[in-house]
Protein backbone atom coordinates (compact mmCIF):
# COMPACT_ATOMS: atom_id res chain seq x y z
CA UNK A 1 0.00 0.00 0.00
CA UNK A 2 1.30 3.98 -1.08
CA UNK A 3 0.48 6.70 0.58
CA UNK A 4 0.62 10.51 -1.08
CA UNK A 5 1.82 13.07 1.45
CA UNK A 6 1.01 16.54 0.51
CA UNK A 7 2.85 19.93 1.69
CA UNK A 8 2.16 22.84 0.75
CA UNK A 9 4.02 26.50 1.18
CA UNK A 10 2.90 27.03 4.79
CA UNK A 11 3.19 24.31 7.44
CA UNK A 12 -0.57 24.12 7.77
CA UNK A 13 -0.88 23.24 4.30
CA UNK A 14 -0.42 19.49 4.18
CA UNK A 15 -2.78 16.66 3.71
CA UNK A 16 -1.87 12.95 3.39
CA UNK A 17 -3.77 10.21 1.29
CA UNK A 18 -3.64 6.05 1.07
CA UNK A 19 -3.19 4.88 -1.90
CA UNK A 20 -4.41 1.44 -2.75
CA UNK A 21 -3.28 -0.59 -6.37
CA UNK A 22 -6.11 -0.29 -8.91
CA UNK A 23 -7.45 3.20 -7.51
CA UNK A 24 -7.39 6.70 -9.90
CA UNK A 25 -7.70 10.19 -8.43
CA UNK A 26 -7.90 13.23 -10.07
CA UNK A 27 -5.79 16.37 -8.12
CA UNK A 28 -7.17 19.66 -8.25
CA UNK A 29 -7.98 22.57 -6.41
CA UNK A 30 -12.10 21.74 -6.63
CA UNK A 31 -13.92 20.72 -4.06
CA UNK A 32 -15.42 17.38 -5.63
CA UNK A 33 -11.85 16.27 -6.83
CA UNK A 34 -10.77 13.38 -5.18
CA UNK A 35 -7.16 14.61 -3.92
CA UNK A 36 -8.55 18.15 -3.16
CA UNK A 37 -5.83 21.31 -2.76
CA UNK A 38 -8.13 23.93 -1.85
CA UNK A 39 -4.94 26.18 -0.39
CA UNK A 40 -3.00 26.53 -3.64
CA UNK A 41 -4.05 28.75 -6.25
CA UNK A 42 -1.46 27.62 -8.96
CA UNK A 43 -3.46 24.50 -9.63
CA UNK A 44 -6.51 24.43 -12.01
CA UNK A 45 -9.85 22.75 -10.97
CA UNK A 46 -8.88 19.53 -12.06
CA UNK A 47 -5.54 19.52 -13.01
CA UNK A 48 -3.28 15.90 -12.96
CA UNK A 49 -4.89 11.90 -13.45
CA UNK A 50 -3.26 9.69 -10.87
CA UNK A 51 -3.38 5.88 -11.36
CA UNK A 52 -2.06 4.03 -8.46
CA UNK A 53 -0.04 0.88 -9.58
CA UNK A 54 1.32 -1.75 -7.53
CA UNK A 55 4.65 0.26 -6.27
CA UNK A 56 4.36 3.54 -7.98
CA UNK A 57 1.66 5.45 -9.82
CA UNK A 58 1.06 6.90 -12.88
CA UNK A 59 0.69 10.73 -13.38
CA UNK A 60 -0.76 12.03 -16.90
CA UNK A 61 -1.24 16.07 -16.78
CA UNK A 62 -4.85 16.92 -17.56
CA UNK A 63 -5.25 18.97 -21.09
CA UNK A 64 -6.70 21.80 -19.57
CA UNK A 65 -4.57 22.57 -16.38
CA UNK A 66 -3.08 25.63 -16.54
CA UNK A 67 0.66 25.18 -15.15
CA UNK A 68 2.63 22.37 -15.77
CA UNK A 69 3.68 19.50 -13.90
CA UNK A 70 7.75 19.23 -12.70
CA UNK A 71 9.02 16.14 -12.24
CA UNK A 72 12.41 15.42 -11.32
CA UNK A 73 13.50 18.87 -12.04
CA UNK A 74 12.00 19.41 -15.58
CA UNK A 75 8.03 20.01 -16.76
CA UNK A 76 6.46 17.06 -17.99
CA UNK A 77 3.11 16.21 -19.76
CA UNK A 78 3.32 12.34 -17.79
CA UNK A 79 5.68 10.99 -15.65
CA UNK A 80 5.85 7.30 -13.26
CA UNK A 81 6.64 7.95 -9.67
CA UNK A 82 8.25 5.17 -7.38
CA UNK A 83 8.22 5.42 -3.74
CA UNK A 84 10.27 7.76 -2.31
CA UNK A 85 10.33 10.33 -5.67
CA UNK A 86 8.20 13.43 -5.68
CA UNK A 87 6.73 15.77 -7.80
CA UNK A 88 5.30 19.69 -7.48
CA UNK A 89 2.51 21.31 -9.10
CA UNK A 90 1.78 25.01 -8.20
CA UNK A 91 3.14 25.27 -5.21
CA UNK A 92 2.26 21.98 -3.67
CA UNK A 93 5.12 19.34 -3.17
CA UNK A 94 3.63 15.49 -3.22
CA UNK A 95 5.46 12.64 -1.91
CA UNK A 96 4.86 9.11 -2.20
CA UNK A 97 6.09 6.58 0.64
CA UNK A 98 5.17 3.32 1.78
CA UNK A 99 2.68 2.36 3.89
CA UNK A 100 1.91 -0.84 6.01
CA UNK A 101 -0.54 -2.89 4.68
CA UNK A 102 -3.10 -2.08 7.41
CA UNK A 103 -2.23 1.65 6.60
CA UNK A 104 -0.06 2.26 9.09
CA UNK A 105 3.36 4.21 8.45
CA UNK A 106 4.64 3.65 12.06
CA UNK A 107 7.03 1.45 13.07
CA UNK A 108 7.32 0.21 16.38
CA UNK A 109 10.36 1.76 18.17
CA UNK A 110 13.26 -0.61 19.17
CA UNK A 111 12.95 1.08 22.84
CA UNK A 112 10.17 3.20 24.12
CA UNK A 113 10.89 4.83 27.94
CA UNK A 114 8.07 7.11 29.69
CA UNK A 115 9.48 9.50 32.55
CA UNK A 116 8.01 10.79 35.60
CA UNK A 117 9.00 13.94 37.38
CA UNK A 118 10.67 12.36 40.26
CA UNK A 119 13.20 10.60 37.68
CA UNK A 120 13.81 13.86 35.82
CA UNK A 121 14.53 15.57 38.64
CA UNK A 122 17.90 13.69 38.90
CA UNK A 123 19.11 14.32 35.35
CA UNK A 124 21.66 16.91 35.27
CA UNK A 125 22.08 19.21 32.18
CA UNK A 126 24.84 18.56 30.43
CA UNK A 127 24.76 22.26 28.89
CA UNK A 128 23.10 24.44 31.86
CA UNK A 129 24.44 27.61 30.14
CA UNK A 130 22.85 27.52 27.17
CA UNK A 131 19.78 26.15 28.87
CA UNK A 132 19.18 29.02 31.20
CA UNK A 133 20.29 31.32 28.30
CA UNK A 134 17.01 30.06 26.64
CA UNK A 135 14.63 29.72 29.22
CA UNK A 136 15.42 33.69 30.31
CA UNK A 137 13.74 34.54 26.46
CA UNK A 138 10.99 32.84 28.05
CA UNK A 139 8.52 35.62 29.56
CA UNK A 140 9.53 37.52 26.05
CA UNK A 141 8.04 34.36 24.18
CA UNK A 142 4.67 34.32 26.05
CA UNK A 143 4.32 38.45 26.39
CA UNK A 144 5.46 39.45 23.05
CA UNK A 145 2.81 36.53 21.44
CA UNK A 146 -0.01 38.51 19.82
CA UNK A 147 -2.18 35.31 19.65
CA UNK A 148 -2.21 31.86 20.02
CA UNK A 149 -0.66 31.29 16.50
CA UNK A 150 2.26 33.44 16.73
CA UNK A 151 3.06 31.96 20.58
CA UNK A 152 2.98 28.81 19.32
CA UNK A 153 6.09 30.19 16.56
CA UNK A 154 8.10 31.41 19.17
CA UNK A 155 7.78 28.25 21.24
CA UNK A 156 9.00 26.14 18.39
CA UNK A 157 12.03 28.28 17.87
CA UNK A 158 13.07 28.76 21.42
CA UNK A 159 13.14 24.79 21.84
CA UNK A 160 14.72 24.71 18.40
CA UNK A 161 17.47 27.11 20.19
CA UNK A 162 17.61 25.01 23.81
CA UNK A 163 17.35 21.36 22.52
CA UNK A 164 21.08 21.36 20.24
CA UNK A 165 20.52 17.70 18.69
CA UNK A 166 17.00 18.46 17.70
CA UNK A 167 16.42 18.51 13.82
CA UNK A 168 12.85 19.17 13.70
CA UNK A 169 10.11 20.42 17.00
CA UNK A 170 6.24 20.51 16.09
CA UNK A 171 3.35 21.41 18.74
CA UNK A 172 1.16 18.64 17.98
CA UNK A 173 -2.72 17.62 19.17
CA UNK A 174 -4.44 13.90 19.10
CA UNK A 175 -7.51 14.95 17.83
CA UNK A 176 -6.62 13.94 14.30
CA UNK A 177 -8.38 10.80 12.72
CA UNK A 178 -5.18 10.17 10.20
CA UNK A 179 -2.98 13.00 10.11
CA UNK A 180 -1.75 14.15 13.56
CA UNK A 181 -2.72 17.85 13.92
CA UNK A 182 0.29 20.55 13.59
CA UNK A 183 -0.54 23.62 14.94
CA UNK A 184 2.79 24.96 14.34
CA UNK A 185 6.28 23.18 13.21
CA UNK A 186 9.88 24.32 11.69
CA UNK A 187 12.89 22.19 10.93
CA UNK A 188 16.68 23.54 12.04
CA UNK A 189 17.33 22.74 8.19
CA UNK A 190 14.39 24.87 6.01
CA UNK A 191 15.66 22.91 2.94
CA UNK A 192 14.77 19.34 4.61
CA UNK A 193 11.66 19.08 3.28
CA UNK A 194 7.95 18.20 5.11
CA UNK A 195 7.45 16.96 8.69
CA UNK A 196 5.03 14.59 10.03
CA UNK A 197 5.28 13.40 13.49
CA UNK A 198 4.51 9.40 14.76
CA UNK A 199 1.03 8.91 15.84
CA UNK A 200 2.03 5.93 17.50
CA UNK A 201 4.06 8.12 19.76
CA UNK A 202 1.85 11.08 20.19
CA UNK A 203 -0.97 9.20 21.17
CA UNK A 204 0.89 6.76 23.86
CA UNK A 205 2.00 10.40 25.11
CA UNK A 206 -1.16 12.29 24.89
CA UNK A 207 -3.77 9.99 25.25
CA UNK A 208 -2.84 6.84 26.70
CA UNK A 209 0.04 7.88 29.43
CA UNK A 210 -0.56 11.45 29.19
CA UNK A 211 3.59 12.11 30.00
CA UNK A 212 6.61 12.48 28.22
CA UNK A 213 7.16 9.36 25.86
CA UNK A 214 10.72 9.03 24.08
CA UNK A 215 10.70 6.54 21.25
CA UNK A 216 14.06 5.58 19.96
CA UNK A 217 13.96 3.45 16.17
CA UNK A 218 16.81 1.50 15.05
CA UNK A 219 17.77 3.25 11.55
CA UNK A 220 18.57 0.40 9.44
CA UNK A 221 15.75 -2.35 10.29
CA UNK A 222 14.55 -3.60 7.36
CA UNK A 223 11.35 -3.05 9.01
CA UNK A 224 11.56 0.33 8.89
CA UNK A 225 8.58 1.87 7.22
CA UNK A 226 8.09 5.24 9.67
CA UNK A 227 7.70 7.63 6.40
CA UNK A 228 6.11 10.28 9.09
CA UNK A 229 9.65 10.69 10.30
CA UNK A 230 11.15 10.68 6.13
CA UNK A 231 13.67 7.93 6.82
CA UNK A 232 15.73 10.83 8.70
CA UNK A 233 15.05 10.70 12.43
CA UNK A 234 16.00 7.36 14.90
CA UNK A 235 14.43 9.29 18.24
CA UNK A 236 11.94 11.51 19.13
CA UNK A 237 9.69 12.11 21.95
CA UNK A 238 6.87 13.71 23.18
CA UNK A 239 5.42 16.01 25.87
CA UNK A 240 2.22 16.86 27.04
CA UNK A 241 0.92 20.75 27.49
CA UNK A 242 -2.08 20.52 29.56
CA UNK A 243 -4.18 23.35 28.58
CA UNK A 244 -2.70 24.93 25.57
CA UNK A 245 -5.40 23.74 23.23
CA UNK A 246 -8.74 22.40 23.87
CA UNK A 247 -7.87 19.20 22.45
CA UNK A 248 -4.68 17.14 24.37
CA UNK A 249 -1.79 19.14 23.20
CA UNK A 250 2.09 18.23 23.29
CA UNK A 251 5.72 18.84 22.26
CA UNK A 252 7.30 16.89 19.83
CA UNK A 253 10.91 16.67 19.50
CA UNK A 254 12.79 14.82 17.06
CA UNK A 255 16.43 14.17 15.84
CA UNK A 256 19.33 11.98 15.05
CA UNK A 257 21.47 9.84 17.65
CA UNK A 258 24.33 9.94 14.44
CA UNK A 259 27.87 7.53 14.51
CA UNK A 260 27.27 7.43 18.67
CA UNK A 261 24.20 5.30 18.01
CA UNK A 262 24.38 1.84 18.17
CA UNK A 263 20.94 -0.67 17.86
CA UNK A 264 19.52 -2.05 21.64
CA UNK A 265 21.60 1.11 23.29
CA UNK A 266 19.76 1.69 26.67
CA UNK A 267 18.72 5.13 27.71
CA UNK A 268 21.11 5.33 30.78
CA UNK A 269 24.00 5.58 27.69
CA UNK A 270 22.00 8.70 26.02
CA UNK A 271 21.56 11.18 29.22
CA UNK A 272 21.57 13.89 26.98
CA UNK A 273 18.28 12.53 25.72
CA UNK A 274 16.81 12.43 29.35
CA UNK A 275 18.15 16.17 29.59
CA UNK A 276 16.35 17.51 26.64
CA UNK A 277 13.17 15.74 28.13
CA UNK A 278 13.39 17.24 31.37
CA UNK A 279 14.33 20.69 29.35
CA UNK A 280 10.83 20.12 27.34
CA UNK A 281 8.84 18.98 30.34
CA UNK A 282 9.99 22.63 32.31
CA UNK A 283 9.03 24.92 29.81
CA UNK A 284 5.86 22.65 29.01
CA UNK A 285 5.35 23.75 32.95
CA UNK A 286 5.94 27.19 32.25
CA UNK A 287 3.92 27.30 29.14
CA UNK A 288 0.69 25.56 30.63
CA UNK A 289 0.68 27.82 33.59
CA UNK A 290 1.06 30.79 31.88
CA UNK A 291 -1.84 30.11 29.25
CA UNK A 292 -3.90 29.10 32.05
CA UNK A 293 -3.25 32.11 33.94
CA UNK A 294 -3.42 34.14 30.51
CA UNK A 295 -6.84 32.13 29.61
CA UNK A 296 -8.52 32.61 33.77
CA UNK A 297 -7.49 36.40 33.29
CA UNK A 298 -9.63 36.69 30.02
CA UNK A 299 -12.40 34.93 31.69
CA UNK A 300 -12.33 37.39 34.76
CA UNK A 301 -11.84 40.20 32.22
CA UNK A 302 -15.44 39.16 30.62
CA UNK A 303 -17.01 38.62 33.95
CA UNK A 304 -15.44 41.92 35.13
CA UNK A 305 -18.20 43.74 32.60
CA UNK A 306 -20.78 42.15 35.27
CA UNK A 307 -19.78 42.03 38.76
CA UNK A 308 -17.38 43.77 41.23
CA UNK A 309 -14.39 42.65 42.37
CA UNK A 310 -16.13 40.90 45.53
CA UNK A 311 -18.42 38.79 43.38
CA UNK A 312 -15.33 37.87 41.25
CA UNK A 313 -13.27 36.88 44.21
CA UNK A 314 -16.29 34.98 45.47
CA UNK A 315 -16.43 33.13 42.21
CA UNK A 316 -12.85 31.62 42.99
CA UNK A 317 -9.94 30.84 40.83
CA UNK A 318 -11.94 27.86 39.33
CA UNK A 319 -14.87 30.40 38.59
CA UNK A 320 -17.33 28.21 39.80
CA UNK A 321 -20.26 29.10 37.90
CA UNK A 322 -22.99 27.20 39.90
CA UNK A 323 -22.72 30.55 42.52
CA UNK A 324 -24.59 31.98 39.51
CA UNK A 325 -27.85 29.85 39.72
CA UNK A 326 -30.84 31.56 40.22
CA UNK A 327 -31.87 31.86 43.83
CA UNK A 328 -34.54 34.02 45.81
CA UNK A 329 -32.95 36.89 47.68
CA UNK A 330 -33.83 40.32 49.07
CA UNK A 331 -32.45 42.88 46.60
CA UNK A 332 -31.89 46.56 46.11
CA UNK A 333 -32.68 47.10 42.36
CA UNK A 334 -31.77 50.46 40.43
CA UNK A 335 -33.10 51.53 37.09
CA UNK A 336 -31.70 54.30 35.23
CA UNK A 337 -32.73 55.91 32.10
CA UNK A 338 -31.19 58.20 30.04
CA UNK A 339 -33.32 61.52 29.49
CA UNK A 340 -33.05 63.11 26.18
CA UNK A 341 -32.20 60.38 23.88
CA UNK A 342 -35.21 60.30 21.90
CA UNK A 343 -35.12 63.69 20.87
CA UNK A 344 -31.17 63.38 20.08
CA UNK A 345 -32.18 60.67 17.85
CA UNK A 346 -34.55 62.85 15.48
CA UNK A 347 -31.61 65.59 15.38
CA UNK A 348 -29.06 63.47 15.22
CA UNK A 349 -30.70 61.13 12.10
CA UNK A 350 -27.46 61.99 10.10
CA UNK A 351 -25.12 60.90 12.57
CA UNK A 352 -26.22 57.69 14.10
CA UNK A 353 -22.63 56.04 14.71
CA UNK A 354 -21.78 59.57 16.79
CA UNK A 355 -25.25 59.36 19.19
CA UNK A 356 -24.57 55.80 19.26
CA UNK A 357 -20.69 56.79 20.83
CA UNK A 358 -22.42 59.27 23.01
CA UNK A 359 -25.39 57.19 24.84
CA UNK A 360 -22.54 54.52 25.25
CA UNK A 361 -20.08 56.48 27.04
CA UNK A 362 -23.78 57.50 29.34
CA UNK A 363 -23.87 54.00 29.63
CA UNK A 364 -20.58 53.42 30.68
CA UNK A 365 -20.99 56.14 33.15
CA UNK A 366 -24.08 54.13 34.82
CA UNK A 367 -22.17 50.96 34.56
CA UNK A 368 -19.16 52.29 36.05
CA UNK A 369 -20.81 53.32 39.40
CA UNK A 370 -22.99 50.17 39.70
CA UNK A 371 -19.62 47.94 39.62
CA UNK A 372 -17.58 51.09 41.62
CA UNK A 373 -20.56 50.12 44.51
CA UNK A 374 -20.48 46.75 44.16
CA UNK A 375 -23.54 45.93 42.12
CA UNK A 376 -23.97 44.10 39.37
CA UNK A 377 -25.61 45.04 36.30
CA UNK A 378 -28.33 43.19 34.97
CA UNK A 379 -29.63 44.43 31.57
CA UNK A 380 -29.19 47.29 29.14
CA UNK A 381 -32.56 47.92 27.79
CA UNK A 382 -31.76 50.64 24.96
CA UNK A 383 -30.89 53.97 26.72
CA UNK A 384 -31.13 52.76 30.14
CA UNK A 385 -29.51 50.27 32.53
CA UNK A 386 -30.60 47.70 35.25
CA UNK A 387 -28.47 47.16 38.40
CA UNK A 388 -28.89 45.26 41.51
CA UNK A 389 -27.42 44.59 44.68
CA UNK A 390 -27.71 42.19 47.49
CA UNK A 391 -26.65 39.41 45.40
CA UNK A 392 -25.23 36.47 45.04
CA UNK A 393 -24.53 37.44 48.70
CA UNK A 394 -26.99 39.01 50.98
CA UNK A 395 -25.95 42.32 52.08
CA UNK A 396 -27.89 44.67 54.85
CA UNK A 397 -26.20 47.47 52.98
CA UNK A 398 -27.54 46.98 49.28
CA UNK A 399 -29.83 49.57 49.13
CA UNK A 400 -27.07 52.23 51.00
CA UNK A 401 -24.64 50.79 47.79
CA UNK A 402 -27.45 51.49 45.67
CA UNK A 403 -27.90 54.86 47.03
CA UNK A 404 -24.28 55.65 46.54
CA UNK A 405 -24.34 54.64 42.94
CA UNK A 406 -27.34 56.78 42.10
CA UNK A 407 -25.51 60.04 44.17
CA UNK A 408 -22.05 59.23 41.88
CA UNK A 409 -24.79 58.92 38.38
CA UNK A 410 -25.75 62.18 39.39
CA UNK A 411 -22.86 63.95 40.30
CA UNK A 412 -21.04 62.87 36.86
CA UNK A 413 -24.62 64.30 34.27
CA UNK A 414 -24.17 67.66 36.37
CA UNK A 415 -20.75 67.69 36.14
CA UNK A 416 -21.06 67.32 32.37
CA UNK A 417 -23.83 69.35 32.14
CA UNK A 418 -21.73 72.02 33.59
CA UNK A 419 -18.61 71.78 31.40
CA UNK A 420 -18.66 73.38 27.74
CA UNK A 421 -18.94 71.23 24.25
CA UNK A 422 -18.81 67.98 26.31
CA UNK A 423 -20.38 64.89 24.37
CA UNK A 424 -23.01 64.24 27.56
CA UNK A 425 -23.88 67.78 28.14
CA UNK A 426 -27.30 68.34 26.87
CA UNK A 427 -28.26 64.60 28.76
CA UNK A 428 -29.48 63.60 31.99
CA UNK A 429 -30.60 61.24 33.69
CA UNK A 430 -33.66 59.31 35.95
CA UNK A 431 -32.98 56.85 38.39
CA UNK A 432 -35.48 54.92 40.40
CA UNK A 433 -34.19 52.42 43.45
CA UNK A 434 -36.77 49.84 44.81
CA UNK A 435 -36.06 47.15 47.69
CA UNK A 436 -37.66 43.79 48.26
CA UNK A 437 -38.16 39.69 47.49
CA UNK A 438 -36.44 38.96 43.69
CA UNK A 439 -35.00 36.08 42.13
CA UNK A 440 -31.64 36.91 40.73
CA UNK A 441 -28.80 34.60 38.77
CA UNK A 442 -28.59 33.08 35.21
CA UNK A 443 -32.12 33.71 34.35
CA UNK A 444 -33.29 32.70 30.50
CA UNK A 445 -33.76 29.91 28.11
CA UNK A 446 -31.75 27.43 26.84
CA UNK A 447 -30.36 28.95 24.19
CA UNK A 448 -29.93 31.95 25.82
CA UNK A 449 -28.99 33.53 29.37
CA UNK A 450 -27.88 36.88 31.06
CA UNK A 451 -27.10 37.23 34.77
CA UNK A 452 -29.77 39.94 35.81
CA UNK A 453 -32.97 39.79 38.24
CA UNK A 454 -36.70 38.90 38.28
CA UNK A 455 -39.63 40.07 40.23
CA UNK A 456 -42.30 43.18 41.62
CA UNK A 457 -39.33 44.78 42.91
CA UNK A 458 -37.71 45.06 39.21
CA UNK A 459 -40.97 46.58 38.06
CA UNK A 460 -41.52 48.61 40.88
CA UNK A 461 -38.18 50.42 40.00
CA UNK A 462 -39.17 51.34 36.88
CA UNK A 463 -42.09 52.70 37.86
CA UNK A 464 -40.18 54.64 39.90
CA UNK A 465 -37.76 55.99 37.10
CA UNK A 466 -41.06 56.94 35.08
CA UNK A 467 -41.99 59.29 38.08
CA UNK A 468 -39.31 61.26 38.30
CA UNK A 469 -40.44 62.84 35.29
CA UNK A 470 -43.76 64.06 37.03
CA UNK A 471 -42.40 64.46 40.38
CA UNK A 472 -39.55 66.79 38.72
CA UNK A 473 -36.24 65.27 40.39
CA UNK A 474 -33.34 63.19 38.99
CA UNK A 475 -33.90 60.02 41.81
CA UNK A 476 -36.80 58.83 43.73
CA UNK A 477 -36.42 55.71 46.17
CA UNK A 478 -39.34 53.62 48.11
CA UNK A 479 -40.32 53.53 51.51
CA UNK A 480 -38.10 50.22 51.86
CA UNK A 481 -35.04 51.36 50.37
CA UNK A 482 -35.75 55.35 52.60
CA UNK A 483 -36.22 52.84 55.90
CA UNK A 484 -32.54 51.38 55.22
CA UNK A 485 -30.97 54.32 54.03
CA UNK A 486 -32.02 56.98 56.56
CA UNK A 487 -30.22 56.07 59.77
CA UNK A 488 -26.93 54.34 57.36
CA UNK A 489 -26.26 57.34 55.02
CA UNK A 490 -23.95 59.89 56.35
CA UNK A 491 -25.44 63.40 56.19
CA UNK A 492 -22.15 64.20 54.03
CA UNK A 493 -22.78 61.60 51.90
CA UNK A 494 -26.16 62.03 50.72
CA UNK A 495 -29.74 63.13 52.25
CA UNK A 496 -33.51 61.82 51.55
CA UNK A 497 -36.82 63.46 51.55
CA UNK A 498 -40.19 62.28 51.59
CA UNK A 499 -42.19 63.35 48.65
CA UNK A 500 -45.40 61.77 49.03
CA UNK A 501 -47.85 59.01 48.47
CA UNK A 502 -48.31 57.71 45.54
CA UNK A 503 -50.59 55.33 43.40
CA UNK A 504 -48.74 54.38 39.91
CA UNK A 505 -50.38 54.03 37.17
CA UNK A 506 -51.28 50.39 36.59
CA UNK A 507 -50.46 49.63 39.96
CA UNK A 508 -52.64 48.69 43.30
CA UNK A 509 -50.74 49.18 45.83
CA UNK A 510 -49.51 52.73 47.18
CA UNK A 511 -46.27 53.74 47.76
CA UNK A 512 -44.95 56.27 49.87
CA UNK A 513 -41.54 57.75 47.90
CA UNK A 514 -38.81 59.97 49.02
CA UNK A 515 -36.34 61.60 46.76
CA UNK A 516 -32.62 60.93 47.14
CA UNK A 517 -30.35 63.97 47.65
CA UNK A 518 -26.76 65.36 47.25
CA UNK A 519 -25.55 66.72 50.68
CA UNK A 520 -25.72 70.29 52.09
CA UNK A 521 -22.01 70.98 50.55
CA UNK A 522 -22.75 69.97 47.11
CA UNK A 523 -26.24 71.32 46.75
CA UNK A 524 -26.37 74.65 48.85
CA UNK A 525 -28.96 75.78 47.89
CA UNK A 526 -31.73 73.31 48.96
CA UNK A 527 -30.51 73.07 52.66
CA UNK A 528 -31.02 70.76 55.58
CA UNK A 529 -33.39 73.20 56.75
CA UNK A 530 -35.48 73.13 53.55
CA UNK A 531 -35.57 69.59 53.53
CA UNK A 532 -37.36 69.56 57.13
CA UNK A 533 -39.74 71.70 55.68
CA UNK A 534 -40.72 70.54 53.07
CA UNK A 535 -41.11 67.09 54.47
CA UNK A 536 -43.42 68.76 57.33
CA UNK A 537 -45.44 70.19 54.38
CA UNK A 538 -45.74 66.63 52.75
CA UNK A 539 -47.26 65.89 56.12
CA UNK A 540 -49.69 68.48 56.33
CA UNK A 541 -50.51 67.94 52.72
CA UNK A 542 -51.11 63.93 53.26
CA UNK A 543 -53.65 64.70 56.30
CA UNK A 544 -55.95 66.95 54.17
CA UNK A 545 -54.17 70.31 55.99
CA UNK A 546 -53.61 71.56 52.20
CA UNK A 547 -53.30 75.57 53.52
CA UNK A 548 -50.74 74.62 55.74
CA UNK A 549 -48.79 72.36 53.47
CA UNK A 550 -48.99 75.67 50.85
CA UNK A 551 -46.92 77.70 53.14
CA UNK A 552 -44.67 75.08 53.82
CA UNK A 553 -44.15 74.61 50.11
CA UNK A 554 -44.15 77.80 49.34
CA UNK A 555 -41.09 78.71 51.08
CA UNK A 556 -38.90 76.48 48.98
CA UNK A 557 -36.32 77.92 46.53
CA UNK A 558 -37.17 78.79 43.07
CA UNK A 559 -34.72 76.37 41.89
CA UNK A 560 -36.88 73.22 43.47
CA UNK A 561 -38.63 71.62 40.80
CA UNK A 562 -39.99 68.93 43.30
CA UNK A 563 -42.56 71.78 44.94
CA UNK A 564 -44.29 72.34 41.52
CA UNK A 565 -45.47 68.82 41.63
CA UNK A 566 -47.35 69.23 45.54
CA UNK A 567 -48.35 72.87 44.30
CA UNK A 568 -50.44 72.12 41.21
CA UNK A 569 -52.78 69.81 43.40
CA UNK A 570 -52.81 72.34 45.79
CA UNK A 571 -53.76 75.21 43.80
CA UNK A 572 -55.96 73.10 41.46
CA UNK A 573 -58.14 72.87 44.51
CA UNK A 574 -57.93 76.33 45.71
CA UNK A 575 -55.61 74.86 48.71
CA UNK A 576 -58.36 72.68 50.11
CA UNK A 577 -58.22 68.71 49.89
CA UNK A 578 -60.88 67.34 48.57
CA UNK A 579 -63.64 65.49 50.72
CA UNK A 580 -62.80 61.77 49.87
CA UNK A 581 -58.73 62.45 50.02
CA UNK A 582 -57.00 59.50 51.54
CA UNK A 583 -53.37 61.31 51.37
CA UNK A 584 -52.70 59.57 47.85
CA UNK A 585 -52.09 60.97 44.53
CA UNK A 586 -53.30 58.68 41.60
CA UNK A 587 -50.81 59.21 39.03
CA UNK A 588 -52.73 59.27 35.82
CA UNK A 589 -49.82 58.10 33.62
CA UNK A 590 -46.72 56.06 33.20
Amino acid sequence: MLELMMQGAEPSQSRRQLLRPGENHVIGRASDASLSIPWDSLLSRRHVQLDVQPGHVQLKRVESARNPLFFAGESVESCRVEIGQHFVVGATSFYLLEAEADGSVVAAPVEEFAFKPQELRKIRYQDPENRIEVLTHLPEVIAGAANDGELFHRLVNLLLKGIVHAEAVAIVTAGGTEDIPLLHWDRRRETAGPFRPSRRLVVEALEKRRASVLHIWEKNSPKQHDQTLMQEFDWAYCTPVPGLATEPTGLYVAGRMGKTFVPGTTLSDTLQLEADVKFTELVAEIISAVVRARRFERQKAGLRQFFAPPVLAALGDELDTTLLEPSECDVTVMFCDLRGFSQRAESAAGDLIGLLERVSRALGVMTHHILEHGGVTGDFQGDATLGFWGWPFPSPDAAVHACRAALGIRAAFAKAAATKNHPLADFAMGIGIAHGRAVAGKIGTAEQVKVTVFGPVVNLASRLESMTKQLRVPIVVDEATAKIVRPRLASSEGRLRRLGRLLPYGMETPAVVSELLPPETELPELTDAHVAEYELGVDHFTEGRWDQAYRCLHGMPASDRAQDFLMQHIVLHNRTAPANWDGTIRLPNK
